[in-house]
């Protein structure tokens, strides 16, 4: 009995010995799990009043002993907002809020707190006796809100939410004095696009949690992608149920590894399974350009996932503008500005291993003269306020605000009552509350009226690889909703790092863009965004990248070789500076002069035996005809006018006839003069009264009535013919009505066809100086030509069109002057002992004894 005694006594004696030496406080250290300080958590704020100035004690031990690295910014924002209001004389003189903080779930007894009066003691609370608060702020996460709202509608408690807007929560039904903070996001599909518009991406994934936020978001991203042009590559839509999602892990992860899309929008709940999702692959180097909110964050996890994943991540945020002094109250605070903080204490102890003093947990010790700023870097915490910040923030200046306006139609019912707190009937600040407006003093607007906040301006953000260790959030462009469609967004990309292996801004792109000169032909079965790139079709361009279609150029304009753009066409015609017009010219004036030097030779040998044996005055006729032929075929050279375009035609077609009807004329002479040789016959006459030379005029006044028909009808005139020649615009002289081109020619074709069938039949009549055959001959050659000329005309095009019909009133016509009068000028000229009289006679009378 004795020893257990001593044994009970020595116990005792090291207990009280133990306890003088260590802290009466006790903090276990949990090193081999991530900390929860990752996780997003829920922050309670119960604000309520206090008569006459406070001091910095009256914030000490009012946090929840569950302070996370990940909720200090909302504690020092709402630290930072009571301390202006506190010291503001203009904004509730004579009257301090403070606040007490819970940053956990609620449970039942928490819930329970709100509505009691007094006389119950909760754990937790730093105070002694329960207090009734007079507003709650409760955020960032929707879901332990909306389990508040039914709560604060029971007992008609304002609560202002400062998370992110979510439309459970707008429902006026249910949660009636439940106000958002944060506004609605009416654009931010639109933003988005507009932000992979700007860097020409239109391959993009989409990650996108299941609930109604969600699916409603998908279904306006669809929306303004259809409108812009760009293609979802896949949709990852994460299911809600944890079961589920294990289940479909892999699928997620293939989605994303196995797409071509370099870019993926994330959208989604903070409480939602999107971040356990890549939680699970945080050995993973995704290596992808992460387009998202700044409600879904991943940057606060820490590991290699964070900076070989998740830098160069554009998050978009609402705008807002910089508090002044937030930045210098960050950099100042330490925990001896809050003696009495038992939850700053422990985070020092926790992170700069400080001890403690024996007798009080919130006295540190051996603690390094560290201030907030360099743990927000040590915990690659941003700086710079954030936006769930920012609206808890203007949240307790909207109750500092709504107060301050009911109390001054109060300022004569309520008791002055220094030094104590003040207790206030919660639902007396609802009308006050809602319809409240403010500048915060950033100079800001603030409206509480739900119906007016509508946000239409977002900052974007580049998560930058700034240390190492440590992703840094830099505003790199903005997008207004205010400016005009195509000019909303405005980016500067001087700082952008991103996230894969080269420097340059990176392609998210189904397929190569189309280069000038092509267009897109989409693949059968995929999206718009996959297309082959076809060469634009002749006379065709495209002189932008990604061209639906090519352009058709005008029909003054080519295609140049390149298909980019249209040149203008040159102006052409059978000119006579051309090859081809100055050799025709050229052969022209040829024939021109051999004609007129046959002419003078008959002219100068004209009462010699041939000259006289062949009508002579039908000679002439025919050689002055021919030499118009000759030189109506320079109308068809040089710049093309009405005034050649109707001679053209008009002088052609009576010059030919003219000669065509002296051959025929000479033909039907040859033959009356060998019919008429026997004294019986009764053609004498015919020949005597010279009736074969009006067959010329009798032709020619029938060709001219036919002429005269076109003109008057469909005359030729002055056309431009842009698609005959490439890069050229023809000018030639269109014929007006065809089928009159035609019957001149079919005129004279037939008057070439009697002259050849009658010159044939003559052929063989005995005469020393019979020109039957030569007019045979010349008539063959003459129709060969013209019969040859139609199919070859039809089948050319531009000046060769123009030049085969030169080519033919020549050839022809040199045909009739070769064949008749070459033998003739050969006899006059170099044989002339056969051109006598006494020839001609002995000729004749071996003949006429031959009979």
């Amino acid at each position: 009995m004795f020893s257990l005694m001593v044994v009970l006594l020595t116990l005792k004696l090291s207990f009280l010995f133990s306890s003088s030496i260590e802290p009466r406080c006790f903090w276990r250290l949990k090193t081999n799990k991530i900390w929860e300080g990752d996780k997003d958590t829920d922050c309670f704020f119960y604000i309520y009043t206090k008569l006459g100035h406070v001091k910095n004690e009256y914030f000490s031990g009012n946090l929840d002993k569950r302070l996370t690295a990940k909720n200090i910014h909302l504690i020092f924002s709402l630290y930072f907002a009571l301390k202006e209001i506190n010291q503001n004389p203009h904004i509730l003189p004579n009257i301090s809020l403070l606040v007490k903080v819970e940053c956990s779930l609620l449970d039942d007894w928490k819930i329970k707190s709100l509505i009691s009066k007094r006389g119950e003691i909760i754990p937790n609370y730093y105070c002694i006796n329960q207090r009734r608060y007079l507003i709650v702020l409760t955020g960032p996460m929707w879901l332990t809100s909306a389990i508040l709202g039914p709560l604060m509608y029971i007992s008609k408690r304002p609560e202002l939410y400062y998370g992110p807007f979510h439309p459970l929560l707008s429902s006026q039904e249910q949660f009636p004095y439940l106000y958002h903070m944060a506004p609605k996001d009416t654009s931010l599909a639109l933003a988005m696009v507009s932000l992979v518009v700007h860097f020409s991406w239109n391959w993009v994934g989409a990650i996108i949690s299941d609930d109604d936020l969600g699916l409603q978001f998908l279904l306006e991203l669809r929306k303004e992608m259809k409108r812009s042009g760009v293609c979802l590559a896949f949709v990852s839509i994460i299911i809600s149920g944890m079961t589920a999602f294990l289940r479909n892990v892999d699928i997620y992860y293939n989605q994303i590894m196995l797409s071509s899309a370099k870019v993926v929008i994330i959208y989604g709940d903070k409480d939602s399974n999107l971040q356990v999702n890549f939680r699970l692959w945080n050995l993973v180097d995704l290596r992808r350009i992460w387009v998202t909110t700044a409600q879904w964050d991943m940057i606060i996890h820490n590991g290699k996932f964070l900076l070989s994943s998740f830098y160069g991540t554009l998050t978009f945020s609402h705008h807002y503008s910089e508090l002044p002094g937030f930045k210098t109250f960050i950099q100042t605070a330490h925990p001896t500005n809050y003696s009495n903080d038992i939850s700053l204490a422990r985070l020092w102890w926790m992170y700069f291993n400080c001890s403690m003093s024996s007798f009080n947990c919130n006295n540190l010790k051996n603690c390094p003269t560290i201030t907030i700023l360099n743990w927000l870097f040590n915990k690659h915490l941003e700086i710079s306020l954030s936006g769930t910040s920012y609206d808890l923030h203007n949240a307790v200046y909207a109750v500092a605000h709504a107060l301050h306006q009911m109390l001054l139609q109060q300022v004569d019912t309520w008791q002055s009552n220094d030094g104590k707190e003040l207790e206030f009937d919660s639902w007396q600040m609802v009308p006050f509350l809602k319809n409240i407006q403010f500048t915060n003093p950033a100079g800001d607007q603030v409206n509480m009226n739900q119906k007016e906040k509508m946000n239409t301006e977002y900052d974007i953000h580049h998560t930058m690889d700034f240390l190492p260790k440590l992703g840094l959030k830099v505003k790199i462009g903005m997008f207004s909703q205010y400016l005009p469609y195509g000019q909303q967004l405005s980016m500067s990309e001087e700082v952008t790092q991103w996230n894969t292996d080269i420097r340059q801004t990176p392609t998210s792109v189904c397929s190569i863009p189309c280069s000038p000169g092509s267009r897109k032909s989409p693949q059968q079965g995929k999206a718009v965004c996959c297309f082959d790139c076809i060469p634009c079709p002749e006379n065709e361009i495209s002189n932008k990248t990604d061209m639906d279609q090519c352009v058709k150029c005008p029909d003054d304009q080519y295609a140049d070789p390149g298909r980019t753009h249209c040149l203008k066409k040159v102006m052409a015609f059978l000119g006579y500076e051309d090859p081809l017009g100055m050799s025709l010219a050229c052969l022209t004036l040829c024939f021109f002069s051999l004609t007129t030097l046959t002419l003078c030779v008959f002219l100068k040998h004209q009462d010699t035996p041939i000259v006289k044996a062949n009508n002579r005055t039908l000679s002439y006729v025919l050689l002055m005809s021919l030499i118009f032929c000759f030189l109506c075929s320079l109308l068809f050279i040089g710049r093309p006018v009405m005034a050649t375009c109707i001679m053209q035609q008009t002088m052609f077609a009576v010059v030919f006839t003219v000669a065509a009807s002296t051959v025929l004329a000479k033909t039907v002479t040859v033959v009356l003069a060998f019919k008429v040789t026997n004294p019986s016959r009764r053609l004498r006459w015919l020949l005597v009264s010279r009736a074969p030379n009006f067959i010329i005029p009798i032709c020619t006044t029938i060709q001219l009535i036919i002429c005269g028909i076109w003109l008057g009808t469909y005359p030729p005139f002055v056309d431009a013919d842009v698609h005959v020649e490439k890069g050229h615009i023809l000018i030639i002289c269109n014929k007006g009505s065809i089928i009159a081109f035609y019957c001149v020619l079919g005129y004279l074709g037939s008057i070439a066809m009697g002259s050849f069938i009658v010159a044939f039949l003559a052929r063989n009549l005995p005469d020393t100086f019979n020109e039957a055959k030569y007019l045979t001959f010349s008539m063959l050659v003459f129709c060969s030509v013209w019969v040859t000329f139609l199919p070859v005309y039809h089948s050319t095009k531009g000046k060769a069109m123009v030049a085969v019909e030169v080519f033919s009133i020549l050839a022809s016509s040199a045909g009739l002057l070769l064949c008749i009068f070459a033998p003739k000028v050969y006899i006059i000229l170099l044989r002339s002992g056969g051109n006598s009289f006494q020839k001609s006679w002995n000729v004749r009378f071996r003949i006429q004894n031959a009979h």
